[in-house]
């Protein structure tokens, strides 16, 4: 039965996590990327010509999840990779105009989708679970 789903940390997470996830793909869809590769834009809005090995570090995933992200990404007209000019085997990564273009669109769906999630949450109780998150995050991080 439905409601018989263990209620351990970890299943609640996986489940918020997919939540999370499907909220922003219903959004995100209508400009043209997929939740994975939201984490990736974010870092190359802030910062453009990072390697593929940076943005693993930045983003947290594994080698083979990066390269396919960036595969989808670049097929996608989002990104574009070129030769780093102090290290012929790197590649750095840009960002095409279209994914430039898309930067404010893309954060405010992003907002919209969390909004949805938080639906019915006081401010503070928002706040205070996204700290328990981050906090949990950082011990896990630490394991």
């Amino acid at each position: 039965m439905a409601n018989d789903r263990p209620e351990s940390a970890t299943q609640l997470a996986m489940q918020f996590a997919r939540s999370v996830t499907r909220a922003l793909q219903s959004r995100a869809v209508r400009l043209g990327f997929s939740p994975g590769q939201f984490p990736v834009l974010l870092e190359l809005w802030e910062e453009e010509g990072l390697t593929q090995r940076q943005l693993l570090d930045r983003v947290e995933v594994e080698q083979a999840t990066i390269a396919n992200t960036l595969a989808r990404m670049e097929r996608d007209g989002l990104i574009e990779r070129r030769v780093h000019p102090r290290d012929k085997r790197a590649q750095q990564i840009f960002l095409t105009e279209k994914a430039r273009a898309m930067r404010e669109e893309a954060l405010a769906l992003a907002c919209e989708a969390e909004d949805a999630v938080f639906s019915g949450f006081r401010r503070f109780e928002k706040e205070l679970l996204k700290e328990y998150i981050r906090w949990a995050i950082a011990n896990a991080r630490k394991l």
